[in-house]
């Protein structure tokens, strides 16, 4: 089980079940395995994720917040509550030239020094990233550090969807579509690049706190470079998120051909945010069978049960 919260605000993990007496453990499906609460850019806490999960039917669930392992405990809790099966998980942020790559890491230790080094920085770059932003943009709309700041809850990362929530709530756009599109899009000056580690080393980190690492959303747009994507294949990229709302037919195709040919884990997902986005818990699951080939693969931490 779950066992609490470090000093520094990041959940922590009992040892993994041994083998030997969980092997006939099941978890019930439909699994979705990509969600996020106000521990980074949901709008919802762990538990209420959970609670929403469950009421569109889904029965195992990962909690994936960016950079973030501090929902754990609380989903964790709310999950087996509900006799949900719960995943740990984050989404790691990683960055290919101009373009963001996003790698779900399951199961990992959240305890890992070169991860928790990692996700620290990125952390505090976010934070950094945030308060320029907001000072450009302050420059021009009646808007303050305040305002944003007021977007967040305990713990969380000041990030641009809390900045484009600010710009919501002080009626200077619609809502966070309109802000993305508009005053946060990357061509605009008051656009701030967000520090990352290129993708290979991101999965590298995730494989060496015994996690599983898997691209979310990889065809959403012009797929990584075959270099690229061999590279994390040797550095232990184990799949794909290929079922999911932002992703194009043709390049899911392409990586659906590579999946079968490299025998890697296919996933499907929500990407579940709260009101932050309009994608529905459960749209998207993911196989009974590749869900237990996640928890074979995974050694950092466990699947809780209910």
């Amino acid at each position: 089980m779950l066992a609490g919260r470090t000093p520094e605000g990041t959940a922590t993990v009992a040892p993994r079940y041994a083998r030997e007496v969980e092997r006939d453990r099941r978890f019930e499906g439909p699994s979705d395995l990509h969600l996020h609460s106000t521990h980074s850019d949901g709008t919802e806490s762990p538990a209420l994720v959970m609670a929403a999960a469950h009421r569109h039917g889904v029965r195992t669930a990962a909690l994936t917040d960016h950079d973030t392992t501090s929902g754990w405990a609380e989903a964790a809790e709310a999950a087996t509550s509900l006799g949900m099966t719960f995943v740990p998980g984050m989404e790691l942020s990683a960055r290919h030239r101009w373009r963001s790559v996003h790698v779900l890491a399951y199961l990992i230790d959240p305890d890992d020094t070169g991860l928790r080094a990692m996700t620290d920085r990125i952390r505090s770059s976010r934070l950094d990233r945030a308060q320029i932003m907001a000072d450009r943009i302050s420059r021009d709309y009646d808007i303050a550090w305040d305002d944003i700041v007021a977007q967040t809850t305990d713990g969380a990362t000041v990030g641009r969807p809390h900045i484009a929530d600010a710009l919501v709530a002080r009626g200077i756009v619609a809502d966070r579509g309109e802000a993305f599109a508009s005053i946060l899009h990357p061509s605009n000056e008051y656009y701030v690049a967000l520090y990352a580690p290129d993708p290979v080393t991101a999965v590298e980190l995730v494989v060496a706190a015994g996690g599983v690492p898997v691209i979310a959303h990889p065809a959403g747009r012009a797929l990584l470079p075959d270099s690229v994507t061999s590279a994390m294949l040797d550095a232990g990229l184990a799949g794909f998120e290929l079922r999911h709302r932002e992703n194009l037919p043709e390049p899911t195709r392409e990586l659906a051909r590579l999946a079968a040919a490299r025998d890697l884990v296919v996933t499907g997902s929500s990407d579940y945010h709260g009101l932050g986005k309009p994608n529905v818990p459960g749209e998207n699951t993911t196989d009974d069978a590749m869900v237990q080939r996640l928890f074979a693969l995974g050694r950092g931490s466990a699947p809780v049960f209910p």
